[in-house]
């Protein structure tokens, strides 16, 4: 698993390419893209490499001084990625010129004290270089003249952004630690839960929710084995992320789960599944972790109204996309079956970095095939030739097929369900590339 180097937060005013430039870096398109302004008002938050460095990328909207819908909201979340990042990419409109709104964003990226590359966009071809020269006038060291639409100026770009990234990521371990976050909403018991495993108490614990700010790392050994155990601030629903207290709890939240090997989401045996809590997951699941998913507060839960199993059947009903998840009921507060959650996390974490054999894994396949042959799409059939796992952490596997479009994602899932039933791959996501091999 490739280390995190670091943060690249991408602001400036509006409508100057901001996400069509995040979007050519990440080489997707979470972000939308509109010539309105102030289309992006949250933070998008997207992983990236380059010269096998990988970083992440925050989107933002863009910085709105005046008093327009939304402004406050905008300028606060940019603020916040400001504050979060290690490299900023200020993104200017060369074609415009440089105007004022230009120099009040700069006069707050300079409070940050961080690194400010200036990228002009919009300069699609050598004749328009000369544009960008008016803005060395912000008083930055480098613009870098770019278009985000045809990619034109990016690898340079991205080239001074690598070298003004941190040596290392902000948080190293030994190889061998088994490092592992508490991500969820507000007061579902993380600090308590982090404090039970520990079994003492390092981390503050309050019944006021957005007691804990930052993603908080404590070290420990149990059974000769080191931890790291990362307590979040608690994830709000989208409306109220602008309060003071949870300025940064998206960003801290996603950024432990990055740095982690076990994404454990941890919902409140109190309450029913809430769509947040579906979100927070998903935050989880995207970043290909490790998972767990504990029912925390079960001592409080009447026996009488709901058992273990009727709740573990409506976390699966709600969580499709993590059913390989285990599921741990505890009460944190009495410490009531925390050793099972520890040894779960191992158990989760040899999964994780499980390597099986080439020969194994393609009779599994060949079976798998035999028993159920992929479905014919266009008038062709698909074939797989062989497979191979090529990395852990998650383990991936290299599939050999005779045309990459013939494959369904349906047929994925189904290769993925057998050889889970062959190999223990219980909490650890399962990845496919696919790589296309001219059959005999």
């Amino acid at each position: 698993m490739m280390n995190i180097r670091g943060v690249v937060a991408i602001v400036g005013r509006p409508n100057v390419g901001k996400s069509s430039l995040f979007n050519r870096i990440i080489g997707d398109r979470l972000s939308i893209t509109d010539d309105a302004s102030g289309i992006t008002r949250d933070r998008i938050y997207g992983r990236t490499s380059w010269l096998n460095q990988e970083f992440s990328v925050i989107d933002t909207g863009g910085i709105i001084l005046k008093d327009e819908p939304f402004s406050k909201e905008i300028r606060a979340q940019a603020e916040l990625a400001i504050d979060e990042a290690d490299v900023i990419v200020m993104v200017v409109d060369a074609r415009a010129g440089l105007i004022k709104e230009d120099r009040d964003v700069i006069k707050i990226l300079n409070k940050s004290k961080k690194p400010v590359i200036v990228a002009a966009n919009k300069v699609d071809d050598g004749s328009l270089q000369d544009l960008i020269y008016d803005f060395y006038a912000l008083g930055v060291d480098e613009v870098i003249a770019v278009s985000a639409v045809h990619g034109i100026g990016v690898g340079d770009l991205l080239d001074s952004v690598i070298q003004k990234l941190p040596e290392k990521g902000k948080k190293e371990y030994d190889s061998d630690t088994i490092k592992f976050c508490f991500v969820g909403q507000p007061n579902v018991g993380k600090s308590t839960l982090t404090n039970a495993c520990l079994g003492e108490n390092r981390v503050i614990v309050s019944d006021i929710p957005g007691t804990t700010r930052d993603a908080i790392d404590t070290k420990f050994t149990r059974d000769g084995r080191k931890y790291v155990a990362i307590d979040t601030a608690g994830i709000r629903k989208q409306g109220k992320i602008y309060e003071n207290a949870e300025k940064y709890s998206v960003l801290r939240a996603i950024s432990a789960i990055e740095r982690s090997d076990i994404a454990i989401v941890v919902l409140d045996g109190t309450k029913d599944v809430e769509e947040q809590d579906k979100r927070i997951a998903g935050y989880a699941r995207e970043y290909n972790r490790g998972l767990i998913i504990v029912v925390n507060k079960w001592d409080m839960v009447k026996k009488d109204s709901k058992t273990m199993q009727e709740y573990s059947e409506k976390i699966r009903n709600n969580f499709l996309f993590m059913d390989f998840a285990p599921i741990v009921f505890t009460s944190a507060i009495n410490r009531e079956r925390i050793h099972i959650l520890l040894d779960k996390i191992l158990f989760v974490y040899e999964n994780f970095k499980r390597r099986v054999s080439t020969s194994t894994l393609n009779d599994v396949l060949q079976d798998a095939v035999l028993i159920n042959q992929p479905p014919i799409f266009n008038g062709n059939r698909l074939s797989l030739s062989y497979a191979t796992q090529s990395d852990i952490m998650p383990p991936t596997f290299v599939l050999f097929v005779n045309s990459e479009k013939h494959m369904h994602f349906s047929y994925l899932r189904y290769l993925e369900n057998q050889i889970r039933k062959t190999f223990e791959f219980e909490g650890s996501p399962v990845k496919f590339v696919l790589r296309k091999k001219d059959l005999e």
